[in-house]
């Protein structure tokens, strides 16, 4: 049981009945936990062409071993399911304490099927899971959902993951909140969850993670500690200004998107910035639990306290709707967080809704620069009031509805985070092939293009971007499933992910190892999104960022180059021209007919 709880618990809504099952012993060797668990489970029980919305569709809440350890950063829980706004098989990650206290409460993961013919809650309590009404708490927020919960539970340390109003009504861009302001954002997990009439998990226990090797895992824990103080990202930039301090960085390097990604500088880029909150708002620092980084914010605007904007919620609502208002960059935060919204996407969809208006593409007057605007649209959105229930559709299929959907900024309809991939070639081809949709956070080529770790690349040049890609997203599979935050791989790399994992479990895991799970896990993702009907042709960039060279700064003239980048990037995966992983491949990852043959 070292580093796993050891259960993994089944819940059937239709029923309000659960049942606990063993975590499997040769899938956590194959999948780790976390994210890995979870597209396991879904490729073995969803229908790739099912209904997301659909009570066939199943949902999973899962951690990994490092969560609740005792090492840095390990704190993180994935929610994994059919999405509703890409019909990939997606999971969203989380932080905060939820999935420690997942674990302590005594499960690994929580499988979710059918959907409640009430709104109900799902109480983790020490060992025992019980369906419990909430229909007293259908329609309120987030932060009052995990107020009234704890009231009940009468424990104010109790753990909530929840939806908001726009889970409830099916906003195919909500996510699902924990603590308050930890989101397992994109995807529209958060709708996945409403379909099914569950508003909530809650989770308290008093069980303890314990590590397979004490001595290594103490000398470990020492070491990682001190490679993330020493490293000039997660020991420097990260602490002192949390992750608005890309603000400026991407900015200065003429890849900042602004108005729809219409151009890729903002002048007014430093009143957005994480200097300028350091500078006016911000009242102290604020971390997940086991954090020694403490990138969180906590802000203060018109006298009310709250955690404040990560760097891309700050850009989707600041320079990517033309807004250089950090105050209503910080409301629009909150409501997304009491909404239970992807700030990324809820922004981005805005932001498109700007350019259509702009071009005279719909009848509504929507302007880039109008804060109050804009905050009234996040509130639409997360009600599906008038025109927030078109936009609530996200971007894509809104800008398809008005006839334009080539000017959605997506991949695989999930709308793209703060990086013009014009000016990074390897930065594009990880949004292009990314097996959830838009997406930086499966494959962080910022950090070698822009930040030069672990070394500098030249994000205009595609060579050897192909395996560079292939690598961080195998590696990031890897994280993910064993609970540690991404923010550890500026620090380490995959034999210090190896080492980890195995002083907690037992485990032989080498850093060759790391990249095959992870590339295990990326293989099945893929397939079951092959079998959901997507092709070739949705590995790619909206046609603006391919046809539409920048026009400012270094990257000036250029445009994301697809062709033979993406050839390059299947031929290293191993997969055939069309981007179909092989029989050959499959089978060399240990991945049976039994997880890829339709339930």
């Amino acid at each position: 049981m070292n580093g796993y709880a050891g259960k993994i618990l089944h819940v059937d809504l239709a029923r309000e009945q659960t049942m606990e099952e063993p975590f499997p012993e040769e899938w956590k060797r194959a999948y780790i936990g976390g994210r890995g668990l979870g597209v396991r489970i879904i490729g073995d029980l969803v229908n790739p062409g099912s209904d997301p919305l659909g009570a066939e569709n199943v949902l999973v809440f899962a951690t990994g071993p490092v969560a609740g350890s005792g090492l840095p950063l390990g704190s993180r829980y994935d929610v994994v399911t059919k999405s509703p706004l890409t019909g990939t098989l997606t999971s969203a990650n989380s932080g905060g304490k939820f999935g420690t206290s997942m674990k302590r409460a005594g499960y690994d993961a929580v499988v979710i099927r059918g959907r409640a013919q009430r709104p109900v809650y799902l109480l983790l309590d020490d060992g025992h899971a019980e369906v419990r009404d909430a229909s007293e708490l259908w329609g309120l927020t987030t932060s009052e959902t995990t107020s009234a919960i704890q009231n009940d539970l009468n424990d104010p340390g109790a753990s909530v993951a929840c939806i908001g109003p726009a889970g409830e009504r099916l906003v195919r861009i909500a996510g699902v909140i924990n603590e308050t302001s930890r989101a397992a954002g994109r995807g529209g997990v958060g709708a996945a969850m409403g379909s099914k009439n569950l508003k909530a998990l809650a989770a308290r226990g008093s069980g303890r993670c314990t590590v397979a090797d004490r001595d290594r895992f103490l000398a470990l824990k020492s070491d990682i500690a001190e490679k993330i103080r020493e490293n000039a990202i997660s020991g420097g930039g990260l602490p002192r200004f949390g992750t608005a301090v890309l603000v400026n960085i991407i900015n200065e390097n003429y890849i900042l998107p602004v108005r729809n990604f219409q151009i890729a500088h903002f002048p007014a880029a430093e009143n957005v910035s994480g200097e300028r909150m350091a500078d006016t708002i911000l009242t102290g620092k604020m971390g997940c639990q086991g954090c020694v980084i403490q990138c969180g914010r906590d802000v203060e605007v018109e006298g009310k306290r709250t955690a404040g904007p990560e760097y891309e919620t700050i850009w989707a609502f600041g320079p990517d709707c033309g807004i250089d208002d950090l105050a209503a960059v910080v409301k629009a935060n909150n409501l997304c967080n009491d909404l239970g919204l992807d700030t990324i996407s809820t922004g981005s969809t805005i932001a498109c809704a700007m350019e259509l208006s702009e071009k005279g593409y719909i009848d509504e007057e929507v302007r880039f620069g109008d804060a109050e605007q804009m905050l009234d649209l996040v509130h639409r959105i997360g009600y599906r009031d008038g025109i927030g229930d078109e936009l609530a559709e996200g971007s894509f299929r809104f800008a398809r509805r008005h006839g334009h959907p080539e000017l959605s900024m997506s991949v695989k309809r999930q709308e793209l985070p703060a990086y013009d991939p014009r000016g990074l070639q390897g930065h594009g081809l990880a949004y292009a092939t990314s097996v959830r949709g838009g997406d930086h956070v499966y494959a962080y080529l910022i950090a070698p293009e822009v930040l030069g770790s672990p070394e500098k690349l030249d994000p205009y040049s595609s060579e050897g971007k192909a395996v560079w890609t292939k690598t961080f997203q195998d590696l990031t599979a890897f994280i993910d499933s064993s609970g540690s935050c991404l923010f550890t791989s500026f620090p380490l790399g995959a034999a210090d992910y190896g080492a980890m994992v195995s002083a907690v479990t037992g485990y032989d895991i080498d850093a060759g190892e790391v990249l095959r799970i992870g590339e295990r896990i990326w293989n099945l993702q893929k397939v079951f999104n092959i079998r959901a009907g997507c092709t070739r042709e949705d590995d790619t960039l909206p046609p603006r960022l391919l046809r539409e060279p920048l026009t400012e700064g270094a990257p000036k003239g250029r445009v994301w180059e697809r062709e033979p980048l993406l050839d390059e990037y299947y031929r290293v995966r191993g997969w055939d021209r069309e981007g179909r992983p092989t029989p050959e491949k499959l089978r060399d990852l240990g991945i049976g007919e039994e997880a890829v043959a339709a339930p």
